[in-house]
């Protein structure tokens, strides 16, 4: 067998055999992409044009770039940074690309021919034999997944996270409930120019079209990470995961975009659901719901992602009609560990009890209002921490569309009170890993089969 040449974070199961191709810049600050004042954009260096199956090297990739990519011809991702739940990590195992994070300085260069492992993290110099070619892990058998409820009989909303209309049709495909996140940002990345209001309208229309009669929620540009707003909004600032981002950037491309959102429900006579990032008060999701209605849009939420939104839950769901819970982001911000960071992973992982404790705290205001509350974080897609969610008390999970019927099979497979006893051991963890060993301790010890997840969180 050929020797290992890297060694790094598997975060999207599958393996992939290509050539080489070292993304620009290899090295230095993460890459981000800017719309300029006069509405152009601006990205440090690009995805590039492939011809052949390819193994991709980066520094890192911003979400924008990492939905770019042709999941026909990328064989697989490598990145020099990164965590399981960094922005890269995430599109990959949606596109089903076999990727290995936080895998440092490497050695390799273009042109040599590599064998991917993203489950594993081991990349090591194709054998002569092995031909260009990528698989993915296999994935469930193919169901639908409309209509999920536990063994005995409690409903839960599956949902799929997208960034596009071909996104909505793969939703479409496997029957779910509808979208509980549509990544509008994600259209922004091939935009030499900020979108019109009707150039925006268009691409909502062509999304909302995918999935008739189904739950849509749009959640509104999130800018700071990866897209930054002219002319100081994000730009220049030493961390702008804590800046001017979501809710906070600008409000007069908050409100071209719910215009926009508000022509496209009518053109498809639909009524969509809206929801605002980077919620922190409550004077803030009222802000947003009256925004929301001003342009004659009857559902609006917001982004439950940072601790003070959680801890605020009862007064912020008095403000607006649901939320719905980005752990990612939550447990970012709960851990002060950069999700974008592998030296932090073990921190940045959804079981830790304190993110259960506030998903927990969520639920139960939920509940007192009789308002909706998600999950349309990574966590939704692992069908174990997916029964703990609904234990929690969650009333929908949304997750990549390839991971819906796993999530679906495991949630049919388990009755609502042992869901509640996996909740209640969880809690009454210490640690992340404790608390996943206590939840699969709870469900079999009901005779029931453990699910296994999608990935390693």
């Amino acid at each position: 067998m050929s020797a290992e040449v890297v060694t790094g974070l598997g975060v999207s199961p599958g393996t992939g055999v290509g050539v080489v191709q070292l993304m620009a810049p290899r090295l230095g600050p993460p890459r981000t992409q800017t719309l300029t004042e006069n509405g152009e954009s601006e990205a440090a260096g690009g995805a590039p044009e492939l011809r052949e199956p390819t193994v991709l090297i980066a520094r890192d990739l911003s979400a924008a770039d990492a939905a770019g990519l042709d999941p026909d011809l990328v064989a697989g991702l490598i990145t020099e940074a990164g965590g399981p739940m960094s922005h890269t990590s995430i599109v990959a195992r949606s596109l089903g690309i076999p990727a290995v994070v936080a895998a440092g300085a490497t050695a390799l260069r273009t042109g040599m021919r590599v064998r991917v492992d993203g489950g594993t993290g081991r990349v090591r110099v194709a054998d002569v034999t092995e031909s260009p070619a990528r698989s993915t892990a296999a994935p469930a058998a193919q169901r639908s997944v409309g209509g999920t409820r536990t063994a005995d009989g409690y409903p839960v909303e599956l949902l799929g996270n997208i960034g596009d209309a071909a996104g909505a049709a793969e939703v479409a495909a496997c029957e779910a409930d509808g979208i509980g996140l549509f990544r509008t940002e994600l259209a922004f990345r091939t935009r030499t120019r900020q979108p019109s209001i009707e150039v925006q309208a268009r691409l909502y229309s062509s999304v909302l079209a995918e999935v008739p009669e189904r739950k849509v929620i749009l959640r509104t540009l999130d800018t700071g990470t990866d897209t930054t707003m002219p002319p100081s909004h994000g730009l220049g600032e030493r961390n702008p995961a804590l800046g001017v981002r979501g809710y906070r950037a600008t409000t007069n491309l908050l409100e071209d975009q719910l215009r926009a959102i508000a022509i496209a429900a009518r053109v498809q006579d639909v009524d969509p659901w809206v929801m605002a990032p980077m919620i922190s008060t409550p004077a803030e999701a009222r802000g947003f719901r009256m925004i929301a209605r001003r342009y004659g849009i009857s559902r609006a939420g917001v982004m439950i992602e940072v601790p003070a939104a959680a801890v605020m839950a009862d007064a912020i769901l008095a403000e607006c009609d649901f939320v719905s819970i980005g752990t990612n982001d939550l447990t970012q911000y709960t851990m002060a560990a950069d999700r974008e960071l592998g030296a932090v992973a073990e921190l940045n992982d959804p079981w830790q009890p304190a993110v259960l404790r506030l998903v927990r705290t969520a639920a139960v205001a939920g509940t007192a209002h009789g308002k909706p509350v998600g999950v349309c974080g990574e966590a939704a897609a692992d069908p174990l921490l997916a029964c703990v969610l609904v234990g929690l008390g969650v009333t929908s999970l949304s997750m990549s569309p390839r991971a819906l019927p796993a999530v679906a099979e495991a949630i049919g497979e388990s009755d609502h009170g042992q869901c509640q006893a996996m909740a209640v051991a969880a809690l009454g963890a210490s640690s992340a890993s404790a608390a996943r060993a206590a939840a699969r301790h709870a469900l079999a010890t009901a005779d029931l089969r453990t699910p296994e997840p999608t990935h390693r969180a």
